[in-house]
């Protein structure tokens, strides 16, 4: 803890008439509600994004994937069978297949075969044993629409200005299925009347070539690079990558042998920013965390739980991302921040607040969290530190 509070204590000042915050812009970093309130109801769901909206968020995240004819959903893998009760319908058992997804052989019951309405009599559950499971079945599939009306709706009810940020989930993927995503999702922000900088949302994707087709066919928003890994080696700090985890998809597909770590260089990041307005890297390419290791070399379970994971690791001191996107002018919001504390360093005493405190201390312009009352509270003692 005690590096943790040397890093603080560095970007708090403790003179408090520096109140200059170390974000790109100077502003507060924003919250941005993972998949809507997912740390307490199922994810993607209208419910959970209201909840999320309830708690204070001002961003609300969703990915965004294909029906069979085309409309757009918000479901974070094509793969229905991972987060809705598909598998409790009998009448769908005889669409259950294996295919393959981004290269990754599936088995399951997969959106592209459904049609809305089909879809929308699935229930939507929880993907995380250690969340609330009392709301599974109960809540309907949201499409992207749906999301725009609510938050349209909720932004005239409160006067705040809330925000989306949809992703092109697995767009090469749907386009080798004649259902390209991005025709279909640039006419609804159109309607919207939301395609430029100023209007509230931000558009991502893993894949940079879907961001590029957007910018060409006309996208006028805010736009982030994804960047991601597959895990981190406990045994070094060092992020590990296997597909399809290590490269764009897009990537992959072109021959194109770079990993997503080469998005994090200087050159990756000048590169990123002809076509994009910031960057959202896996945390761990901020602040890695390295395990205690045994005179064997194995990793040691300091708390005594009988599971080997982020809790019996420590924080490693962070790299120069976020000062090198600074730099190359991109926003720097880092994803996923949970509660759980199997995914909290040992340095954080079990407590995420701790957690958001030190990357709001590093200069994040935002986070994505699956619990965001916890990161707008840690957020309140950060900018009360700073004398905001």
């Amino acid at each position: 803890m005690v590096g943790l509070i040397a890093l603080l204590g560095v970007a708090c000042g403790g003179d408090p008439a520096i109140n200059s915050l170390p974000t790109l812009d100077g502003r507060a970093p924003i919250v941005v509600a993972h998949r809507g309130a997912s740390g307490y109801l199922p994810e993607e769901t209208l419910e959970a994004y209201a909840k999320a909206i309830d708690l204070g968020a001002d961003v609300v995240e969703m990915d965004l994937i294909s029906t069979k004819e085309g409309a757009l959903i918000c479901r974070h893998d094509p793969n229905l069978a991972l987060s809705t009760d598909v598998a409790s319908h009998p009448e769908f058992a005889g669409r259950r297949k294996t295919t393959q997804v981004d290269g990754e052989t599936q088995t399951g019951w997969f959106a592209s075969d459904f049609t809305l309405a089909e879809i929308k009599t699935l229930g939507a559950i929880s993907t995380d044993a250690e969340r609330p499971q009392q709301y599974n079945g109960l809540f309907r599939i949201a499409t992207f629409q749906e999301v725009v009306d609510l938050v349209k709706a909720r932004s005239a009810a409160t006067g705040r200005r809330i925000a989306v940020y949809p992703e092109t989930k697995n767009p090469t993927y749907h386009r080798d299925l004649g259902l390209p995503l991005e025709d279909t999702f640039l006419a609804l922000v159109k309607a919207a009347g939301w395609n430029s900088r100023s209007a509230p949302i931000y558009v991502q994707s893993f894949e940079p070539g879907s961001l590029k087709v957007l910018r060409s066919k006309g996208l006028d928003t805010k736009v982030i690079q994804l960047i991601d890994a597959d895990d981190v080696d406990l045994r070094t700090g060092a992020l590990t990558f296997v597909a399809p985890y290590d490269r764009p998809y897009d990537w992959a597909r072109a021959g194109d042998s770079r990993l997503f770590g080469a998005m994090v260089t200087p050159a990756g990041l000048a590169e990123i920013r002809t076509y994009a307005d910031g960057i959202g890297p896996w945390k761990r390419y901020i602040t890695t965390v390295k395990g205690t290791l045994d005179a064997g070399g194995k990793v040691l379970d300091l708390n005594g739980d009988g599971l080997i994971n982020e809790a019996d690791a420590t924080l490693q001191p962070p790299t120069t991302l976020i000062a090198d996107a600074h730099r190359a002018g991109l926003l720097v919001h880092p994803y996923t921040f949970r509660n759980e504390s199997r995914r909290l360093a040992r340095d954080y005493q079990a407590d995420p607040k701790n957690e958001y405190l030190a990357f709001y201390a590093l200069g994040v312009d935002g986070v994505f969290s699956d619990f965001a009352d916890t990161a707008l509270a840690a957020r309140d003692t950060f900018l009360r530190a700073q004398g905001q």
